[in-house]
């Protein structure tokens, strides 16, 4: 029962993508596609060598111009154009990078018995709730250092129960009935 379930999902999943492949504007495609080849190309090792054959290049061809404004103007053009246009494709890279990873933890905290499902899509929440999510995970790792055990790990709830039942004073033996818990 449960493998027709998961082929449903994994079918409807198919779909899905294939639907939006197919509403992929041709020119938002295209450039997509060029990025993502231009990235993987500027990230390799060719890449390296042809910029530094290009400086060496300019760099031999000074005393040919006379070390001119204009042989000056050329290296400070092309590298302002590399550098304008590679920020754009890394901050594209790392946007694309981060949903993919984001996407990855929010699987991860789904399908964990035990784990907060409030962590999902955590990203969207403003400046001002993450420094609050943050305090709370300050305060559990506050909790593991006054416990000594920096290894054990637990949701901010189940941290905040165990750390008071830890802490309450037990009834003497005398005072607690027989067969009962002697924490109170």
């Amino acid at each position: 029962m449960t493998d027709a379930i998961t082929e449903k999902r994994a079918d409807r999943w198919h779909r899905m993508l294939g639907a939006v492949r197919k509403r992929r504007r041709p020119l938002a495609s295209g450039l997509e596609h060029l990025s993502s080849r231009v990235t993987v190309w500027t990230g390799g090792s060719a890449a390296f060598a042809t910029a530094l054959l290009i400086v060496l290049v300019w760099g031999l061809t000074g005393p040919l111009f006379h070390f001119s404004d204009t042989w000056q103007l050329v290296i400070n053009t092309g590298t302002t154009i590399v550098t304008f246009l590679m920020v754009f494709l890394i901050q594209r890279s790392q946007n694309k990078d981060a949903v993919a990873l984001h996407l990855k933890l929010n699987e991860i905290v789904a399908a964990l018995q035990g784990a907060s499902n409030r962590l999902i899509n955590v990203e969207d929440l403003s400046e001002n709730e993450v420094r609050l999510l943050h305090q709370h995970y300050g305060r559990l790792a506050e909790l593991s250092r006054e416990n000594n055990s920096l290894t054990e790990s637990h949701s901010i709830e189940q941290a905040v129960s165990r750390h008071s039942s830890k802490h309450r004073k037990p009834i003497p033996p005398a005072a607690a009935p027989a067969g009962t818990d002697r924490r109170s």
